[in-house]
């Protein structure tokens, strides 16, 4: 007798996927759950498409989210700014304004107003597909009373704040090719390009630190591998203070710490 689970894992272990028996275990609970056919899912894993737009949801920090076509994947790595966010501003009682600058599914914004419950925040985004789903996320969560979405680019943010989230498109232009096609043919090429040297966002978003940052409040900029030296010469450049770049759990260099002098 045919074991579809079986065939599904072999399917995917064939086209190459890294973790076949997980993820053919993953689609067949979701078939199951929605009555969907678990070969054409097994379908679209081997055409790459990335298995978190195929079950609309990605597990970060503990919570889950919404997510699909239009919005940057929540990762791991990303998780590291929300911790250094915690070592910096202890007070889980805090009244603090946070922004989310790209907020794309919401997973930073959301999951600093759920460790802070008397924070409030607004979470920006240029693109309104991806709002679509961290309206999705808000409501999910129910935090509408404590979060504003905002469609617009970095330049139109006003106001100060305490907390200010930032995991940019980062990747040089040249390298997007090479990316593996999960993410180079899925996911939005707006959310990872970063220009020719990759650093064209922290450019941008360096003037808005000094005008939009409080006192005694800091800044958590996800960056990519081997850039942390050239992203703290940005900050430094306009007067702001690297408080220290800490590393993900592959211990990359990957959230850089800013703070005003």
């Amino acid at each position: 007798m045919n074991d579809p689970l079986r065939e599904g894992a072999g399917r995917l272990r064939a086209a190459g996927i890294e973790s076949p028996g997980l993820e053919a275990r993953l689609l067949w609970e979701h078939a199951n759950k929605l009555s969907l056919s678990f070969d054409s899912l097994i379908a679209r894993r081997v055409g790459r498409e990335p298995i978190a737009y195929i079950v609309g949801r990605k597990e970060f920090w503990s919570v889950e989210f919404e997510v699909g076509p239009g919005a940057l994947i929540p990762r791991p790595e990303t998780e590291a700014l929300v911790e250094q966010a915690l070592r910096e501003m202890p007070d889980r009682d805090g009244g603090y304004r946070v922004l989310d600058l790209g907020t794309g599914t919401g997973c930073l914004l959301i999951a600093s107003l759920m460790e802070y419950a008397n924070a409030s925040g607004i979470g920006i985004d240029s693109s309104e597909q991806a709002l679509g789903w961290a309206r999705r996320n808000v409501a999910r969560h129910r935090l509408e009373d404590r979060c504003e979405l905002v469609r617009g680019t970095w330049s139109a943010v006003g106001g100060r704040f305490d907390l200010i989230f930032a995991n940019p498109p980062y990747i040089r232009s040249g390298d997007l090719d090479a990316l593996p096609a999960d993410v180079r043919d899925f996911e939005p090429r707006a959310a990872l390009d970063g220009g020719l040297d990759g650093l064209d966002a922290y450019r941008g978003i360096a003037p808005l630190l000094r005008e939009c940052l409080r006192r005694r409040g800091a800044a958590l900029l996800e960056i990519g591998a081997r850039q942390h030296q050239l992203v703290r010469e940005i900050m430094e450049a306009q007067g702001l203070n690297i408080s220290r770049i800490a590393p993900d759990l592959a211990g990359i260099p990957r959230c850089v710490v800013v703070r005003t002098p």
